[in-house]
């Protein structure tokens, strides 16, 4: 798992690569995220000695969506421990990741925390449980990313409420089966909140090195989580982290990731640090589809599958 000392060249040759790829299209279903160029693009390495290698646009900020589950999850496994698997499964759905037939065919009960049901249940959680779940959750992302400029784009949130008819119909069921405590809207308000956090990759990549340092972050050598615990988020994120390609990702890449429809994609690579990469244009399984490829092409030439 021995890196090149430096690793500019062979990210900048990787981006290169990637920019060949023309397939997939920017998420237009939440109109705001349908106005991002897809032409951006940009791969971070952040290794847990504290380097940080970048090329393309990776300070440039965008709406992490779905990545940002990781955060939430994080949140209500250290508030209310193992009571939270009680409310939502482990396992992989085998359907799309905004599917309303599973949730009642299970009662209510989401197969795990990186599909939205999940995430929303996720959600009333942190409102249940925080005063001001939005500060509390950004707060943390703040400090993790040691970047106190992180803010939600008010747009992206707007859109996701004006345009978030199936998430609410998800978290609806949810409550008609008991599985939400707090008012849905509420819920709902958060959860889209949440997933109009705009981050750059270098921001994600320092952000989530505790998962690649059993917990700990390696900048600050503070515990954010148990060690139990980052196994826990990494397994998810293995089995469930990249929707219905998680199985072929895991296959020929091997490491936990996480991706979003605003083109973001993290992956982890315990002992060693985080890969992150960002490109709009997104394949039918709603996964980026250049950010994967970098990702895969990094890890491949390096080694780096925990398999």
């Amino acid at each position: 798992m021995q890196a090149p000392e430096d690793l500019k060249p062979l990210l900048e040759e990787i981006l290169q690569d990637a920019l060949t790829i023309t397939d997939g299209k920017v998420a237009d279903y939440i109109p705001a995220l349908a106005e991002v160029d897809r032409e951006h693009c940009a791969l971070t390495v952040a290794t847990l000695d504290g380097k940080i290698t970048s090329v393309g646009d990776s300070t440039t900020v965008y709406s992490i969506q779905s990545i940002s589950k990781i955060f939430g999850l994080m949140m209500a496994m250290e508030r209310i421990g193992d009571e939270l698997w009680q409310r939502v499964q482990m396992e992989p759905s085998g359907q799309p990741f905004n599917s309303i037939v599973q949730l009642e065919w299970e009662k209510g009960i989401p197969r795990n925390p990186m599909i939205n049901a999940g995430a929303i249940l996720v959600s009333d959680v942190l409102v249940s449980h925080y005063s001001t779940s939005k500060s509390a959750l950004l707060n943390m992302v703040r400090s993790l990313c040691n970047n106190e400029g992180i803010l939600a784009d008010s747009r992206v949130h707007e859109s996701e409420k004006s345009h978030g008819s199936r998430n609410s119909a998800l978290a609806y069921l949810m409550k008609s089966f008991g599985n939400i405590n707090s008012d849905v809207t509420e819920v709902l308000d958060h959860y889209f909140w949440q997933c109009s956090l705009t981050l750059s990759t270098e921001d994600l990549a320092r952000g989530l090195a505790f998962l690649a340092n059993r917990g700990v972050c390696p900048r600050s050598g503070e515990k954010i989580t148990s060690h139990r615990d980052a196994q826990r988020i990494n397994a998810l994120l293995s089995t469930s982290g990249m929707y219905d390609q998680s199985g072929e990702f895991a296959f020929t890449v091997g490491l936990p990731a996480k991706s979003g429809v605003g083109g973001g994609m993290v992956a982890i690579v315990p002992d060693y640090g985080v890969i992150s990469a960002w490109s709009p244009p997104l394949n039918s399984y709603g996964n980026p589809a250049r950010a994967m490829a970098m990702i895969r092409n990094f890890a491949n030439r390096l080694g780096l599958s925990v398999y």
